[in-house]
């Protein structure tokens, strides 16, 4: 077999431009599939690291559409975060969460933010870190202070010379005005669902602002990423039944949601990659007919082979190995050509470069298998000729 191999490859370099246009066919679809599986799994890649890794073990609770019924609606209370520590397993921690727009002023200068009523490690349940200052303490919740951390870009837009920490800025809420000390600038994100502009403990919003309030926002805290994504699907469950409305609430995961973008863009790629496969039996059509033409312009050469005692089974063995040589080689091609336009494509879309080495070694294999198969008929016809007429040259 490698005597055929090495024989076929003599072969090609005699017929460069057939070679070559037989070739074009399979290095395009390998290619193809490689380009089209490398950009979705740089795409989702990018996606996940645009979120970040941090709160993929939070389940977000809001509240749903409103239905008519006086149980279609629940109250994230007190009652609501016992009954799920009571009834769901899974859970490490709950946090409470509620939602104002404010303005924020300091001396001449004001501007309208989203600002969020936290509990105490709300922040650093979600990995945030912090340029200045400190988190909130258990008392700041418990009392209400009157303290408030600010994100990064609101500290420069007021307090461009890093000298935030210990002022004091006013919190306009509606028509009331409340002063604040700054005790914390978070450092800038790059990544991740938390993107808050100015935090205040949830202490203060419930005695000052919105006394005994609802959450806005329940967020639950698994004890892994795989279970939070069990957990939406088992508190959507929970609380359908205890308000006998299926619209009672709006679970939401981090993880789920990229599990779900993942399996998206997977699905598309294989879609893509199926018809982009679709020139690699087109490609394959055409080797067939090459080799085809080949074994009809060899006619003497096996016949000679014959006469000299080499059986059907030797025949078809040459013709096959170079028919599977053709597709070997342009699916090495087409790989190494996949890999070289997924990096320029990345690079210029600014995307995090991601090979899909199954789908490479797919795509390769479907190559050779591609010219085993397309090249059966042409080595049968080879095999089958009768040495007296291929002598003959007839």
């Amino acid at each position: 077999m490698i005597e055929d191999f090495l024989y076929a490859i003599q072969s090609f370099t005699r017929n460069k431009t057939r070679t070559f246009l037989s070739l074009l066919g399979i290095i395009i679809g390998v290619a193809s599939v490689i380009v089209i599986t490398s950009m979705g799994a740089s795409s989702t890649k990018q996606v996940a690291q645009t979120f970040g890794t941090a709160g993929l073990d939070v389940v977000s609770i809001n509240g749903g559409r409103l239905t008519r019924g006086r149980n279609a609606v629940l109250s994230f209370n007190e009652t609501f975060r016992e009954d799920l520590f009571d009834n769901i397993p899974g859970i490490k921690k709950i946090w409470y969460k509620n939602s104002l727009n404010a303005t924020i002023g300091y001396n001449e200068l004001s501007s309208s933010v989203s600002c969020s009523a936290i509990e105490t490690g709300y922040l650093e349940m979600y990995n945030l870190e912090l340029q200045d200052g400190t988190f909130f303490n258990v008392t700041d919740n418990q009392e209400g202070t009157q303290k408030i951390i600010l994100s990064y870009d609101v500290a420069q837009d007021f307090f461009p010379s890093g000298d935030a920490i210990g002022k004091k800025v006013m919190l306009v809420v509606g028509k009331v005005t409340f002063g604040f000390e700054v005790i914390g600038v978070l450092k800038e994100q790059t990544s991740g669902m938390e993107n808050g502009s100015a935090y205040i403990p949830r202490g203060f919003y419930s005695k000052k602002i919105m006394p005994n309030p609802s959450a806005d926002t329940v967020m639950v805290q698994a004890v892994s990423n795989q279970m939070a994504t069990q957990l939406v699907d088992i508190i959507t469950n929970y609380c359908t039944e205890k308000s006998g409305s299926s619209y009672a609430v709006r679970v939401t995961s981090m993880q789920s949601m990229l599990n779900q973008m993942s399996e998206i863009t997977n699905t598309m790629s294989m879609m893509l990659s199926a018809i982009a496969a679709i020139s690699l039996l087109v490609g394959g059509i055409g080797i067939m007919n090459i080799m085809i033409v080949t074994v009809t312009e060899r006619k003497q050469e096996i016949g000679i082979r014959k006469a000299l005692g080499a059986s059907p089974a030797d025949i078809r063995q040459q013709f096959l190995v170079e028919s599977a040589s053709i597709t070997l080689i342009g699916g090495i091609i087409g790989v190494i050509t996949g890999i070289i336009i997924s990096l320029c494509v990345e690079y210029v879309q600014k995307q995090i470069f991601v090979i899909n080495i199954k789908a490479c070694f797919i795509s390769f294999i479907f190559s050779v298998i591609t010219g085993i198969f397309f090249g059966l008929n042409p080595a049968s016809r080879a095999a089958k000729l009768d040495p007296v007429i291929a002598l003959s040259g007839e």
